[in-house]
């Protein structure tokens, strides 16, 4: 079963230089041992996706363009929105492929 991502989930992108920690903004109450569960909203470059360092696209900065989640929850939701699971993934427009590296919590969070 897939597991929740919470706010310090580490995600990757395969075009970045290094790992980058998730950070929830799109809801404020719900939550797996005590930090917020990430749902599709959490997108927005820097607020959300920290730079994964240096971009091998672009050859300098990486600036997150997320375009849409990818393998989220089909019926459980968190103010409409649908929640992000360690199988979500999202496509960069710079051309790269962003994936969960850690969920960001240890217990069994199934969805």
């Amino acid at each position: 079963m897939p597991q929740k991502l919470t706010e310090t989930a580490l995600l990757l992108c395969d075009k970045g230089a290094k790992p980058s920690q998730l950070k929830v903004t799109s809801q404020t109450f719900s939550k797996a041992e005590n930090k917020l569960i990430a749902t599709e909203q959490d997108k927005q470059p820097e607020t959300n996706v920290p730079s994964f360092g240096v971009c091998t696209v672009t050859r300098s900065k990486c600036t997150p363009a997320v375009v849409k989640w990818d393998k989220t929850t089909e019926k459980d939701t968190i103010n409409n929105f649908k929640i992000l699971t360690d199988e979500s993934t999202c496509q960069c427009s710079v051309g790269g492929k962003i994936s969960v590296q850690d969920k960001g919590h240890t217990e069994k969070h199934e969805v």
